[in-house]
Parts: C-alpha cells; structure tokens; sequence
C-alpha cells in the first residue's frame, strides 16, 4: 500500500509540526492576525481541528464524535478560547484522523464518498479526500510559520535538527 502510506506518513508529519507549533506559541499570541483581514491563531487552530474531522470523516466507515459546542459554536468565538482548550481539541482531531487513516487502503482509494461543503453535496474519491487534507494541512502549517516568524519565532521545522 504504497500510496496510502504515503498519504499516512504525510499526514502525520505535518499534524506533528502543526502541534509542535501551536504548543509553542504563547497564549498572548493566539488573537494574532498579520491584518485585519487574515485568520487568527485561534482561529486557526480551531479550523485545522473542524477540517481534520471533515476530511477524515471520509476515510471509512468510522466517524469522530465531538461535544456540541465543537460543532455549533462560531469559529469566531472558537477562535477566542483559551490556548489549553484549543489546543487539547487540535490533538483530539489529529489521534481521531490518525485512526481514521487506519480504514485505508490503496484499494479503496478510488472508492466514492459523499461529502457536503456550503449545502452543496457531491461524491469524491477518498484519495481525494486524503490528498486534499494533506494539502489543507500544509497551507496552514505554511501560514502559521510565516506568523510565528512575523513574532520573531522560528517554525520547528526550521530549528536545528539534532545530530546523531
């Protein structure tokens, strides 16, 4: 299963880069927007969460589970919760998604999902699926690097890797 593997691998890099970096950007910095228009932190954090069950929920049959106030709360007050909360509900939707990825395999990669995005309902592969949330993945990871590096922080995947 070569390619689910590498849909896998992928995946799994960037939910750990994405938490090493939200686990080190203080709290003070979550209401953090470049301009006015941008995402905050929070915001962030709380969107990767929404997107990991939206995505992963399509991996199979298993589906996350999440309290009511995770799906009917605004994002712009989910955006406003505390680091911890946020933070804790971010690794939640990871371990969820890391499991989910478990009912692939190359063969059904081709097999159609329904998915329903703005009231609109269409059916996709599930390859696409896993291909679109690595893709998700790595814009937000790339957005959150350029903030932290706008508050004088450096991304983990550009600190010094250690030598063997």
């Amino acid at each position: 299963n070569p390619l689910t593997a590498s849909f896998r691998n992928r995946l799994s890099a960037l939910h750990r880069n994405i938490a090493q970096a939200f686990d080190s950007i203080p709290e003070s910095k979550f209401s953090y927007k470049p301009t006015p228009a941008q995402l905050s932190i929070g915001f962030i954090a709380a969107h990767i969460a929404d997107d990991d069950y939206f995505f992963c929920n399509n991996f199979g049959a298993m589906k996350g589970t999440r309290a009511v106030a995770d799906t009917a709360t605004a994002d712009s007050v989910k955006a406003t919760w505390p680091k911890a909360k946020l933070v804790a509900q971010l690794k939640e939707s990871f371990a969820f998604c890391d499991q989910a990825l478990n009912q692939l395999d190359d063969t059904k990669l081709g097999e159609g999902t329904t998915i329903t995005f703005g009231g609109n309902s269409r059916i996709v592969a599930r390859g696409g699926m896993a291909l679109g949330h690595a893709i998700d993945l790595a814009d937000h990871y790339s957005q959150l690097a350029n903030y932290m590096r706008l508050n004088s922080m450096i991304p983990p995947t550009a600190l010094p890797r250690p030598r063997p």
